[in-house]
């Protein structure tokens, strides 16, 4: 088709566009007698994009495994040429590569950085740990957490590792919360809000005190007014701890003072002081600090590393080593001793290796960064990691999704986009651009 009429697809006056989707389109039952996939669907309530599951389920996907050489020089040709002006009008390379992500049914990838792929550092690193060692964590890699993250921080630390988030969470809390006392919290917070009710279960019936704060954040006044109507007899639940994100729900950090005076209030208080840092890794990166500077003052930091590249791996952090002798029994109790820890410890000490957890860190702000540059007042919040929180009307998200870009409703009228260590410069100025555009 393309191939053979070349240059003459000027003077006709074809859309470049529009013939890229035909020929992606194309049934392959025609060129190459193959019949379409009979489970082409997914999810599109996310990608949102259902016209090419409709049409043709399984189709594009297809054309490339089965490589129709016809077709696929087609598409090449049309990709190398593409900075040619066909029909009087030019079309860019970008435009070529959203399209294309479009009708293969590969969205641009702004959902979570959950969702993003293991680093290929982790990888190797699970690859040398695949020898015979000690189980649990008597193993060699797990026995140097401790001096690991002491380095980092500047201070002695016992270090643990355990598989979730959640359980970092949740344990990293045990040692300084009764099943009868509360712990502090911001009312959007992770372990109010996405946690399933694991601290409750985690640490026997005690409950979570919740405070209001901006852009999900608490200061010290926020905490009073949370926790000072509560009368001091055995009728109420007692607070006995306190628990902030760095960064918060809402992407924004907490500064090296605003760390500082919550430690000061906690101690005052008689409170434990926990960091939630499923996101640390960007604190640290936005703030440009030392790292025990974006936890300063906190008894036990919950340390990321999922959502920054690796695998699954988490780390608990004790500033207090003394907090870590409880929670190896409550890990143990809790299910998540695994008897093979090295592939754990592995992961986590190739983030640290070389600071390739800052690295990647700085390069999920600087994505997100350039697409917030484009927002405008559309943005809810100051982005200060990497999440941006987009106000789109309905039909706007609908838009965006058809053009290629994946992301999650925020509510009625509003988007969250994620960006993550892997996030492609080209993704990123595709979607600042598109959003510009609106």
């Amino acid at each position: 088709m393309l191939v053979e009429r070349g240059d003459d697809i000027a003077a006709d006056g074809l859309d470049l566009e529009a013939l890229l989707a035909r020929i992606l389109y194309h049934a392959l039952d025609q060129p190459g007698s193959h019949a379409p996939a009979a489970d082409g669907g997914r999810d599109d309530r996310v990608f949102g994009h259902p016209h090419a599951v409709a049409l043709h389920p399984g189709q594009a996907s297809g054309l490339v495994m089965a490589f129709e050489p016809g077709v696929v020089f087609t598409v090449f040709s049309l990709i190398v040429r593409s900075d040619r002006d066909f029909a009087g009008h030019a079309c860019s390379l970008d435009c070529l590569t959203v399209n294309a992500c479009v009708i293969m049914a590969v969205p641009m990838q702004f959902l979570s950085d959950n969702a993003a792929p293991v680093h290929p550092a982790v990888w190797e690193a699970l690859r040398a740990a695949d020898e015979a060692d000690a189980p649990y964590d008597n193993d060699f890699l797990s026995r140097r957490l401790d001096e690991a993250f002491g380095g980092l921080f500047g201070c002695e630390v016992a270090a643990l590792w355990v598989a979730t988030g959640t359980a970092a969470n949740c344990l990293a809390l045990a040692p300084m919360v009764p099943p009868h006392g509360g712990v502090v919290c911001h009312r959007e917070a992770h372990i109010e809000v996405d946690e399933a009710g694991a601290p409750g279960f985690y640490l026997h019936g005690a409950k979570l005190i919740l405070a209001e704060g901006e852009g999900a954040r608490l200061t010290p006044g926020d905490i009073e007014a949370a926790i000072d109507p509560i009368r001091d007899d055995v009728h109420q639940v007692q607070p006995h701890a306190l628990s902030v994100t760095q960064t918060s729900e809402y992407g924004r950090a907490y500064s090296p003072g605003d760390m500082s005076a919550l430690a000061r209030f906690a101690r005052e208080r008689g409170l434990g002081f926990h960091v939630d840092g499923a996101r640390f890794a960007n604190a640290v990166a936005h703030l440009d600090c030392l790292p025990r500077e974006a936890c300063a003052g906190s008894d036990v930091l919950s340390f990321g590393f999922v959502k920054n590249g690796g695998m699954g791996a988490e780390a608990i952090v004790f500033f207090d080593p003394a907090l870590a002798d409880v929670v190896r029994y409550r890990r143990k109790r809790a299910g998540h001793l695994q008897s093979k820890g090295r592939f754990l410890a592995a992961q986590i000490l190739a983030m640290l290796d070389d600071d390739l957890w800052l690295r990647n860190a700085r390069a999920a702000n600087a994505a997100a960064a350039e697409i917030a540059g484009a927002c405008g007042s559309r943005l809810m919040h100051p982005v200060e990691a990497n999440e941006l929180f987009v106000r789109l009307s309905s039909s706007e998200r609908e838009w965006l999704r058809a053009s290629g870009f994946s992301f999650y409703d925020w509510g009625e009228d509003a988007a969250r986009f994620v960006t993550a260590w892997n996030t492609r410069a080209e993704d990123a100025a595709a979607l600042a651009k598109a959003i510009a555009e609106l």
